[in-house]
């Protein structure tokens, strides 16, 4: 077990990759990981969900058939949901899901029954031998390379759709503060942020699951829109989405702060779409969220030329917007790289 000491939260401008350095290799791959630890980052994401057998693996969705070939392979191990096939996780073993090959995340067009990516200049759909990696696998990387080369780059786990896998009868959460504790991240001087968009979950591991394990980590809200369903409740029989309204009413981040660290939010939420170059309408939510002693980690930064918004006329001008005039203290990014180096400027 590694001892992952040395300054948790700092007054530093942080650069967490997004899923590793995704904007150049498949989201959320091993060799992802590593390329951003040697770009730089200083926190690298891991998304969690679980298999069938109890194993906690990274995987930014509940299903596998965004980013691996499980429709070919299991053709029929699909669930219907909200009127679309999908192939969970949670209905396959770990071994299965070990034997799927693993790719830059895609859709299948319904009418040519043809992959297609959303950003066609990463990397090639299905090319080279990629697979899906456990929490624990990732966490042995990060703290293989912290030993071999002296650093101390942190993880930023997030405990995906907490919600789904409790009525599944699996407590994700309790899981993944295990894994965490047996690895040697206890305290918030340690280099590790838990993450959750699921309010009452995010409450829950503050009050009652870190206090049950003697853990106490740094704990991050994240922020979505209602529309997105992102969160889930079941009332009378029928899912419905939470609404994330309260987030955005006076007095907020105030009641966010009794559990959590930071928030994480959607960066429109920060910067409104609508803005224009030397005319940035910025919402009073980062300073609302200082004042209360949280820090800001926004996504999802992209170098993408189509994902630049309008009022930023590079990548550049985008961070700088952000770290120095909306002054957050951390963005998730795909391009770890660019963001060490802009902040080395």
């Amino acid at each position: 077990m590694n001892n992952p000491s040395d300054s948790g939260i700092t007054n530093n401008k942080l650069v967490i990759a997004h899923r590793g350095a995704s904007g150049y290799l498949p989201e959320h791959s091993i060799a992802a990981k590593a390329m951003a630890y040697a770009m730089g980052a200083d926190y690298i994401e891991q998304d969690v969900v679980m298999t069938k057998d109890n194993h906690l693996i990274v995987l930014h969705d509940p299903y596998l058939d965004r980013i691996t070939n499980v429709m070919s392979v299991y053709p029929d191990r699909y669930r219907e949901n909200f009127g679309e096939k999908r192939w969970f996780a949670i209905d396959f073993s770990l071994q299965e899901i070990k034997g799927l090959s693993m790719t830059e995340a895609f859709s299948v067009n319904s009418k040519t029954n043809k992959l297609t990516t959303n950003y066609p200049s990463r990397f090639p759909l299905f090319k080279s031998s990629f697979h899906v990696s456990t929490l624990e696998e990732e966490i042995e990387l990060i703290q293989g390379l912290n030993h071999s080369t002296g650093k101390n780059i942190g993880i930023y786990v997030e405990i995906k759709t907490p919600w789904f896998h409790q009525y599944e009868g699996k407590d994700i959460s309790k899981a993944t503060l295990k894994v965490l504790k047996d690895y040697g991240y206890i305290t918030k001087e340690h280099k590790v942020f838990v993450q959750c968009f699921d309010p009452d979950e995010t409450r829950r591991i503050n009050d009652q699951l870190m206090p049950e394990l003697g853990i106490d980590l740094n704990l991050v809200q994240l922020i979505a829109q209602t529309s997105w369903n992102e969160t889930m409740r079941f009332t009378n029989g029928k899912l419905v989405p939470y609404s994330y309204d309260w987030f955005f009413e006076a007095g907020a981040m105030a009641k966010i702060a009794e559990y959590a660290d930071a928030i994480g939010p959607w960066k429109s939420m920060l910067v409104t779409e609508d803005s224009e170059p030397g005319n940035l309408k910025i919402s009073s939510m980062v300073k609302d969220a200082h004042a209360v002693g949280m820090q800001v980690h926004p996504y999802t930064f992209r170098a993408d030329e189509e994902r630049i918004p309008k009022y930023a006329n590079s990548f550049d001008q985008l961070l700088d917007i952000f770290f120095y005039t909306v002054g957050v203290d951390g963005i998730f990014t795909d391009f770890p790289d660019k963001a060490v180096q802009f902040l080395q400027k």
